[in-house]
């Protein structure tokens, strides 16, 4: 056997491959004898059927595609194995078949082409030089005051009141029915826009904006009249940007008396894990302290991974994009289904390719982060040693309450996490890091971006104004609140 091998674009190698005519024959016999004995053809018992035929009710053609596609299948199996090819999935024929059937002689040397998926090379660039800025996450004490008076409302036992009338701050307790009122039409009920006994905390950004400032300033068993404008990104299309009133009466109102920030708090709010409060605030001082600093290593990493990117060339085979693909959607409609939303609705043959399509660009990236770290740590000797790989997975194991455990991914996963581990923190130690305020980066890149779309609005003289929206803060608290509703509502 004969192959010649050619580098492709996208990690993929052609092949030549030339099989003997001995090679041939033998396969055009064997296949006729395999034919032979398996036909059902009346009047001849199996394995006794005339080649002449065989030939007349089988055809020639239908004969030949059958060597052919075995001489395929053979070729490029020991064409593998002869030139130590480290194949991904399955081979592409290259060769038109149709022309393949014309051209075969039995007993005459067969050429076919194929392409086959290898493993990308990975052309990491000056990683040992690398100079990035990162934002830096600082502990501020406050944050933990923050914390404290968070889990002291959440604590709090909620008092009556009635002799004064509501403010911001307190929770009512409301009925509310609205109406759309569009100009020059009769108001109109807003379906599910009717609540009875509904709970709501008195914060600004509850309910539709203008409700809660309408209930300022109410006693308990007034009625009033509120008139609103549902926003123009309202969740229903059909109410967004309209006017509204809603008819609110305040059936009860309470406020909120704060637990004491002592000893006796601490030990509730820690289920007794601490006595007092100084050892709660300390628990929580160390914690904040350590998510800053997880958070600035973070951005680090992020920082040194955008770089590498930047200047390392990957070609990718479509075998491991398409696996990567189906791994990415996969989790995602995991997260989907823990939210409690319905899959099945969501996955069928007409949104799935599209699902596909948009996972593609995350799956790249994920490919590629993942084969320079792989890179980084076969060039420097970063693999995780056994008994890490072993500690790290007996630490996962006590936290997982199934018995069906596969090893097997458990630690690949394992090994490429600490690998990983391995390789960013040998990064952040050779690279030169320029720690910067929180958000000034996140800033910065709004402001290039701003720039550069008014550069290109203005030379194609377009007129439309672009706003770019500050990006969120990962390290904000979002405050909790209990509202409840026995309404068929939540207009909320």
């Amino acid at each position: 056997m004969k192959v010649t091998q050619e580098k492709l674009p996208d990690s993929q190698i052609g092949l030549e491959i030339e099989l003997s005519g001995e090679t041939s024959r033998n396969t055009y016999e064997k296949v006729v004898r395999d034919l032979a004995r398996s036909s059902n053809i009346p009047g001849f018992r199996k394995g006794k059927v005339p080649r002449p035929i065989l030939m007349q009710r089988i055809g020639k053609e239908r004969i030949k595609g059958a060597v052919i596609e075995q001489l395929i299948q053979t070729g490029i199996k020991d064409a593998i194995k002869q030139e130590s090819i480290e194949a991904l999935g399955n081979y592409q024929l290259k060769s038109e078949f149709d022309n393949l059937i014309d051209s075969f002689q039995p007993g005459q040397p067969f050429v076919f082409s194929a392409t086959l998926d290898v493993p990308p090379t990975v052309e990491l660039g000056d990683y040992h030089n690398l100079s990035v800025k990162a934002e830096e996450s600082v502990y501020e004490p406050q944050t933990l005051e923050d914390y404290l008076e968070e889990n002291r409302a959440k604590h709090a036992d909620l008092v009556p009141i009635e002799d004064r009338p509501a403010a911001m701050g307190d929770v009512a307790i409301l009925d509310f029915a609205g109406k759309i009122t569009v100009e020059g039409a009769e108001p109109e009920e807003i379906e599910g826009g009717t609540a009875t006994d509904f709970e709501v905390e008195m914060v600004e950004g509850k309910l539709i904006p203008g409700m809660i400032e309408g209930v300022v300033d109410m006693k308990p068993e007034e009625t009033k009249e509120v008139s609103v404008t549902f926003p123009e990104d309202y969740v229903n299309e059909e109410l967004a940007g309209k006017p509204a009133v809603f008819t609110i009466t305040l059936k009860e109102l309470k406020a909120k008396d704060l637990p004491d920030l002592d000893d006796d708090f601490a030990e509730d709010v820690s289920n007794g894990e601490y006595e007092t409060i100084a050892e709660l605030r300390e628990s929580l001082e160390k914690q904040f302290r350590e998510k800053a600093e997880n958070s600035t290593k973070n951005n680090i990493n992020n920082a040194l991974i955008a770089a590498l990117l930047e200047q390392a060339a990957i070609e990718l085979p479509d075998t491991l994009i398409q696996d990567e693909v189906t791994q990415v959607l996969t989790q995602n409609l995991m997260q989907l289904q823990q939210m409690g939303l319905d899959v099945k609705q969501l996955v069928n043959s007409d949104t799935i390719p599209k699902m596909r399509e948009n996972s593609r660009p995350e799956a790249i990236e994920n490919l590629k982060k993942n084969l320079i770290l792989a890179e980084i740590a076969s060039k420097e000797d970063l693999k995780p040693t056994e008994e890490a790989i072993v500690a790290k997975m007996k630490e996962i194991e006590a936290t997982l309450s199934s018995n069906d455990i596969d090893y097997d991914k458990l630690r690949t996963m394992v090994e490429e996490d600490l690998t990983a581990e391995n390789t960013f923190n040998w990064l952040r130690e050779k690279a030169q890091v320029e720690l910067v305020p929180e958000g000034s980066l996140a800033e910065a890149d709004e402001s290039t971006e701003e720039s550069e779309i008014e550069a290109t609005a203005s030379a194609v003289e377009v007129k439309s104004q672009v706003e770019v929206e500050d990006s969120v803060d990962e390290n904000s608290h979002e405050s909790e609140s209990s509202e409840s509703s026995k309404s068929d509502s939540g207009d909320s």
